[in-house]
C-alpha cells in the first residue's frame, strides 16, 4: 500500500521538487501552496506524513502544526525553514514536529527521516492492531489469561474446555516456564468447582518431612513443633481443586498416601487415627518424564495411572512462535501500566530478534525479557539494544556465505534473495534492512529476475 505525503510550501519550485523526489521513492504526494489549503486537504484525504514550510501566507506552518498536533497527534510533521528562522524551527520541534530541514533541503537525509518516521507509525499501528487482537481473543475465550492463537494452543484450550467440567484427574506436562500453572487455573475456573477453593502446592519447595504434613495436616503433638492441630491442603481444598506442581518430586511414603486419597477419597492427618473424607479434584504438573521415573523406581506406576486420567502437554514457546507477537503485546501493555511508561511498540530489529530466539525459558523468559526492556527503554519504541544480549545474539547469527570470485552483481543478488527469505517475502522490510527504497528493490528484483525464481 502506497503512503501519502502532503507537501506544503508557497514556493512552487520547492513544492514540486519535493513532490518529485518523494514520488521517486515510491510515495504518493499531495501539494498545497499555503497552510489553509493544506488543512483542507488533511481533513479530506488520508495523509501519512506532512512536510511544511514555516513561513506561508494565510496560515503559517506554526499554526498548521498546532492544528495537526491537536486534531491528529500521531501524524508526523517535518518542518522546512530558511537559515534565519532556525530558532522558530526548534520551537516547532517542541510543539510536536519530528524534525526540521533548512533550505536547500538535503534530499537524502529527508528520505531517511521520512522512511524512519513512516516505519515508526507502522510499528505503532501494528502494536494497536495486536492489542485489539489480544482483547478479541480474551473476549472470545472463556478463560482470558492464556494468550495464543497457534493451532497447538487452540487444540490445548479445546481439550481444557472439554475436560474442565468433569471430575477426572489431570496431569499437565511441559518444559519449565510454558504456563502449566495457568492451564491448571483454567481447568478450575471453567469447572463446576470454580466457586470452591483452589489450593496450590509446589511440591519441590517442601522437604520430605514437611510435605506430608502440608498435604494431609497433623495432630497436636504428633512431632516436635506440632503445638496445635493443623489442617492439610487436601482438607482445605474440600469441594474444590488441588494443584500439585512438580508432582515428580514427592517421596515414596507420600506417594502411597496420595494414592489412597485418589482411590478412596480418604486420609488421616499425621499422628491421627480418624479417617477424613474429602471431595477434591486433583490436577498435577511436572516437567519430568514420569514414565522414565517409573523405570528408575522413583515414581509409583499405579499412582501415575491414577493421576494421568487426562494428559495435557503444553507446547514450548519455540513450537508456537505465531503466539509471540501477541504475548509481546500483552506483556508490553501490562508492564507499561505497571511502570507508568508509554512505549508504543517494538522496532523491526527488536521484533526480528524476539522472533528468532528459541526461548529455552519459554513464556516466563519472554515475560521477564519484555519487563526488562520496558524498564530500560529510553524511547517510545523498544530497540534491539534494549533486549538481553542472549536474545539479540540469536538474531545476529543469520549469515550469508559468498564464494570468493563471484561478481558483485551475483553477490548482490544472493544478498537480496537471503534477505527476502529472512523477511518471509516482505519486500518493505527487506528494503529497509538492505538500506534501499522499495522502488529500488523492485527494480533490482526485475533486473535479476528474482521474482520469477
Amino acid at each position: 500500500m502506497k503512503r501519502n505525503i502532503l507537501i506544503c510550501d508557497d514556493e512552487k519550485n520547492i513544492r514540486n521538487g519535493l513532490a518529485m523526489a518523494m514520488e521517486l521513492e515510491g510515495y504518493d504526494t499531495l501539494t498545497a501552496e499555503d497552510g489553509t489549503m493544506a488543512w483542507s486537504l488533511l481533513n479530506k484525504k488520508d495523509v501519512d506524513l506532512v512536510i511544511t514550510d514555516l513561513r506561508m501566507p494565510k496560515l503559517s506552518g506554526e499554526e498548521l502544526l498546532k492544528k495537526i498536533s491537536s486534531a491528529y497527534p500521531r501524524l508526523p510533521v517535518i518542518i522546512l525553514t530558511g537559515h534565519g528562522t532556525i530558532e522558530t524551527a526548534v520551537e516547532a520541534m517542541r510543539s510536536g514536529a519530528i524534525d526540521f530541514f533548512t533550505k536547500p533541503v538535503d534530499l537524502d537525509r529527508l528520505s531517511l527521516v521520512v522512511k524512519k518516521s513512516l516505519s515508526t507509525g507502522d510499528l505503532y499501528a501494528e502494536h494497536e492492531q495486536l492489542k485489539k487482537e489480544v482483547e478479541q481473543l480474551r473476549t472470545r475465550n472463556r478463560y482470558d489469561r492464556i494468550v495464543g492463537k497457534s493451532q497447538k494452543m487452540v487444540n490445548l484450550m479445546d481439550i481444557v474446555t472439554q475436560v474442565a467440567p468433569t471430575k477426572a484427574s489431570v496431569l499437565i506436562t511441559g518444559e519449565s516456564g510454558v504456563g502449566k500453572e495457568l492451564v491448571a487455573d483454567a481447568i478450575h475456573e471453567l469447572s463446576g468447582r470454580s466457586k470452591g477453593p483452589f489450593i496450590k502446592v509446589h511440591c519441590a519447595a517442601l522437604s520430605e518431612s514437611l510435605l506430608e504434613s502440608e498435604l494431609f495436616g497433623h495432630e497436636k503433638g504428633s512431632f516436635t513443633g506440632a503445638v496445635s492441630q493443623k489442617k492439610g491442603r487436601f482438607e482445605l481444598a474440600d469441594g474444590g481443586t488441588i494443584f500439585l506442581d512438580e508432582i515428580g518430586e514427592i517421596d515414596a511414603a507420600t506417594q502411597v498416601k496420595l494414592l489412597r486419597v485418589l482411590q478412596e477419597k480418604q486420609f488421616e492427618r499425621v499422628g491421627g487415627e480418624k479417617p477424613l473424607s474429602v471431595d477434591v479434584r486433583v490436577v498435577c504438573a511436572t516437567n519430568r518424564d514420569l514414565l522414565k521415573e517409573i523405570e528408575k523406581g522413583n515414581f509409583r506406576e499405579d499412582l501415575f495411572y491414577r493421576l494421568n486420567v487426562v494428559h495435557l502437554e503444553v507446547p514450548p514457546l519455540r513450537e508456537r512462535k505465531d503466539d509471540i507477537p501477541l504475548l509481546m503485546t500483552s506483556f508490553l501493555t501490562f508492564f507499561n501500566q505497571e511502570n507508568g511508561k508509554q512505549i508504543e511498540g517494538f522496532s523491526t530489529s527488536a521484533r526480528r530478534a524476539l522472533l528468532s530466539y528459541d526461548w529455552p525459558g519459554n513464556i516466563r523468559e519472554l515475560r521477564n525479557c519484555i519487563e526488562s526492556a520496558v524498564v530500560l527503554s529510553r524511547s517510545p519504541i523498544i530497540e534491539a539494544e534494549d533486549l538481553p544480549p542472549a536474545v539479540t545474539k540469536a538474531e545476529n547469527t543469520a549469515q550469508l556465505s559468498l564464494e570468493v570470485g563471484i561478481t558483485l552483481e551475483e553477490a548482490e543478488k544472493q544478498l537480496i534473495i537471503s534477505t527476502l527469505a529472512m523477511c518471509a517475502g516482505n519486500k518493505t522490510k527487506a528494503a529497509e534492512l538492505l538500506g534501499i527504497g522499495r522502488k529500488t528493490l523492485h527494480r533490482k528484483l526485475q533486473d535479476y529476475k528474482i521474482d520469477q525464481e
